[in-house]
């Protein structure tokens, strides 16, 4: 494979499973990058990807313990050692100095870096946005006040920002943000491009199939390691598309990629507030839609949204393609209707109404960077007063992702009225069927399933259902 890691070329034979962390340190030296949790909470080993994007440079921050190699082909590796200039700190790393951003200094390359992220990816600086930019960054020792100052003091200092991507790490470099070198990575890159191939072809031999890994190396890096694996790469281009009022999303889509698609945001404006509760940055760039579903796990955010917008999944191998209603796709705990070469090569919802209504709705012991205790979602079609159109799901109180087929079937073609939502969530509790566990026990998610449910309709219909009278 070949690539560039910070300012020089890399063309290397090894197992693409092997992590990247692993791979810089062992192999590189380049121990600015640590190694923490290895689980892609810490931040300790975040690094940036650079990578050609329909002849555009588009730099992201990931965990490098869970990135494989293999996924670095043709792209630009950047780690702490790759933003030092020759003779002094940059201002980034100034700031942290000057406003005692860093103690014993451990996670201080990690914040760097996501912040350096920010900075490329940004087309507007904002204190907020370039905060939450460090979500997926741990500090033990500052408290985070430090780190907040400096991150104040960059933006009061430098607040240009421009959404061409060349003219901005131009600008980043003139006022020292990135060494000289950056000018030619993109040029770099596209002769690189050239001479890549790549076939991701799943087999019944294929152990692992990665795409973005976020779980899998979690779990089973030791032995993707040792393992015939199948990487699956993405082009990024028309990940998300819509024909007709049918959308489709692209497997290998990222969290990040729904959060910022134009399609996605026109019609599900809150979508940012709805995943910014999935993981941190590094793991929203990353995980992807096809990887949260297969993973088959009961509380999938991603699943537990599609399934409320009645998705279909997409799937194909070398032979044959077929597609399987969402709802469908899960048989048993962790059991799908997919066969072991089979992959998802989209998934697609359609939207038959302008005037439908959808919300999302989440709680986890942890408001952020955390798996939900119980999740669900609803997406609702209004004719005449009553509910023409239903989807309902719920996570964390089954085996399997949640269609409430019999709490939707319920609702149709009544009106949203504080008796029929009340009627409904007995029906609900009915159907569903939690177990106790580290997230609560099973009487109170069965309870806090009914809030979420109540919740949907109260936010929705503020003028016809009041919180009173659902007590």
């Amino acid at each position: 494979m070949k690539f560039i890691c910070n300012d020089s070329d890399v063309e290397i034979n090894i197992h693409p499973g092997t992590t990247v962390l692993d791979f810089i340190r062992n192999t590189l030296r380049l121990t600015g990058t640590k190694e923490g949790c290895r689980e892609g909470d810490c931040g300790a080993c975040t690094i940036l990807i650079g990578e050609l994007i329909n002849n555009r440079l588009i730099y992201s921050s990931a965990n490098s313990c869970l990135l494989p190699m293999g996924h670095m082909n043709g792209k630009h590796l950047v780690t702490i050692e790759g933003l030092n200039l020759k003779k002094t700190l940059n201002p980034v790393q100034q700031a942290f100095v000057d406003e005692g951003g860093t103690q014993c200094g451990f996670c201080t390359p990690g914040f760097i870096i996501s912040l350096t992220g920010y900075l490329l990816n940004a087309n507007n600086y904002i204190l907020s946005d370039a905060v939450n930019s460090l979500d997926g960054n741990i500090c033990r020792c500052t408290g985070h006040i430090g780190i907040k100052r400096a991150v104040e003091k960059i933006l009061q200092n430098f607040q240009y920002a421009n959404n061409n991507e060349t003219e901005k790490i131009l600008l980043l470099i003139e006022n020292n943000f990135l060494p000289e070198y950056f000018k030619n990575i993109l040029n770099r890159l596209k002769e690189i491009s050239l001479s890549l191939k790549e076939e991701f072809k799943a087999t019944e031999k294929s152990k692992y199939i990665v795409s973005g890994g976020t779980d899998l190396f979690v779990q089973k890096w030791d032995d993707i390691i040792n393992s015939d694996i199948v990487l699956i790469n993405k082009s990024k281009e028309k990940l998300i598309t819509e024909v007709d009022g049918k959308f489709f999303i692209m497997g290998e889509a990222t969290v990040s990629d729904l959060i910022n698609s134009e399609i996605i945001k026109s019609i599900f404006p809150d979508i940012k507030n709805y995943f910014n509760l999935f993981g941190s940055l590094p793991i929203r760039n990353r995980a992807t839609v096809a990887g949260n579903i297969v993973n088959a796990s009961p509380i999938g955010d991603i699943t537990c949204f599609l399934l409320a917008l009645n998705a279909t999944v997409h799937l194909s191998n070398e032979s044959l393609k077929r597609t399987v209603p969402l709802k469908d796709f899960f048989k048993g705990y962790k059991s799908l209707d997919k066969a072991p070469d089979e992959l998802i090569e989209s998934v697609s919802f359609e939207i038959t109404s302008e005037k439908f209504l959808f919300n999302f709705e989440k709680v986890s012991r942890r408001t952020y960077l955390d798996i939900a205790s119980v999740n669900s979602s609803v997406y609702l079609e209004i004719l005449n007063g009553e509910i023409k159109e239903i989807h309902l799901s719920a996570g964390g109180v089954a085996p399997i992702p949640l269609y409430l087929k019999k709490t939707r079937n319920f609702l149709l073609n009544k009106k949203p009225e504080v008796d029929i939502i009340i009627d409904g969530a007995a029906i609900l509790n009915e159907e569903i069927s939690p177990i106790s566990d580290a997230r609560g026990s099973a009487e109170y998610k069965r309870l806090l399933l009914r809030q979420l449910f109540y919740a949907h309709f109260l936010k929705l219909f503020p003028e016809i259902i009041n919180a009173e009278e659902l007590l």
